[in-house]
């Protein structure tokens, strides 16, 4: 077999590998999968969902054609399994447990933050008359929360226990905390009569709880973080972003454009969200969320980094961030950020 020959074989061989290799980069480039979980902090993407902005950006990128899923997974605990096994692209939880995978992927999937899905404040809820302050609840006391120990309240909720009560003890109020959703949590505060004295809430159901003239709020997670801070976030694998990045870009744009439409006509913002969700709320009362000038639906995020540096000082997280663009993905750096 002569060298020219060879040499034409293989040149035949790489031409038909590149031939391969098109339609599926092209594949790869027009499907995106979403997983979200439910309440009023998911607004940009049921505005990205119901105004098909991410197909609207698609094109924009040159994408005639895109496959859009949209999923619905409850806990950070499933989002973060879901999108480690590859059955997911993009997951969203609060800052917390995104901080926690970014750690334990960094230097292998290296999972990153995409952008914010808003700054709200989620409230910490007491029905008993006589505990007035963090520093009053006892044994008497269960605080309820979506995931014990380790989700956005209970991290939250160690951040302000150590500056009360020193870093050895960041976890002494995980001792009187039991898992259990949010609604489930809001009713069994509202109606009384069970364990449940406490529930560190978030909207919409701390508006509803606090409706009920025996419940009242005893810390905000804006007052441990010192003002408006980002709640949840949207997160992906490095691979994803790398191999996809028309796609992200694509998605991404329609973040920023649906936070831009909610700012527009935040009327119109509450009826996507009934439309949307469905969640058996009064039109008026979810408008009247929406307004609230503590939430801010931004994708730009907002004091994320404390969390960082503070559940590192707390040996919680093992990498250290120097700020907060350690752990989001480059196209975020073009908003303002911390």
């Amino acid at each position: 077999m002569t060298n020219t020959f060879k040499l034409g074989r293989l040149a035949t061989a790489l031409g038909l590998l590149g031939a391969l290799a098109t339609p599926l980069a092209a594949h790869a480039e027009g499907k995106i999968s979403i997983a979200q979980q439910f309440g009023i902090g998911y607004l940009v993407l049921h505005v990205v969902k119901d105004q098909q902005l991410i197909e609207k950006h698609a094109k924009a990128q040159g994408l005639d054609k895109i496959d859009v899923e949209w999923r619905t997974i409850s806990g950070a605990t499933a989002m973060n399994e879901a999108l480690l096994a590859g059955a997911i692209d993009v997951v969203s939880a609060g800052v917390p447990p995104m901080l926690t995978v970014w750690d334990r992927t960094h230097g292998r999937q290296n999972v990153k933050a995409v952008a914010s899905l808003g700054s709200l404040p989620n409230y910490l809820l007491s029905n008993r008359e006589e505990v007035k302050t963090l520093q009053d609840l006892s044994e008497k006391d269960r605080i309820a929360v979506p995931a014990a120990g380790v989700g956005f309240q209970s991290r939250t909720l160690q951040i302000e226990t150590a500056k009360l009560y020193g870093n050895a003890d960041f976890q002494r109020f995980d001792k009187i905390s039991v898992s259990l959703p949010h609604p489930d949590a809001t009713a069994a505060l509202t109606k009384g009569g069970s364990e449940i004295t406490a529930h560190f809430s978030s909207p919409p159901f701390q508006y509803q709880a606090l409706e009920n003239p025996k419940v009242h709020k005893l810390i905000s997670s804006y007052d441990i973080l010192g003002g408006q801070a980002t709640f949840n976030v949207l997160y992906a694998t490095e691979k994803f972003h790398d191999a996809n990045p028309k796609t992200y870009k694509a998605f991404y744009d329609a973040l920023v454009e649906a936070s831009q439409i909610i700012k527009a006509d935040k009327a119109a913002a509450a009826e996507t969200y009934i439309r949307v969700e469905n969640p058996k709320l009064p039109l008026e009362f979810v408008k009247k969320i929406i307004e609230d000038p503590e939430n801010d639906f931004t994708v730009s995020p907002q004091r994320t980094f404390i969390y960082a540096e503070k559940l590192h000082e707390l040996g919680v997280l093992k990498n250290k961030a120097s700020s907060w663009k350690d752990y989001f993905f480059e196209e975020a750096y073009a908003n303002p950020g911390s």
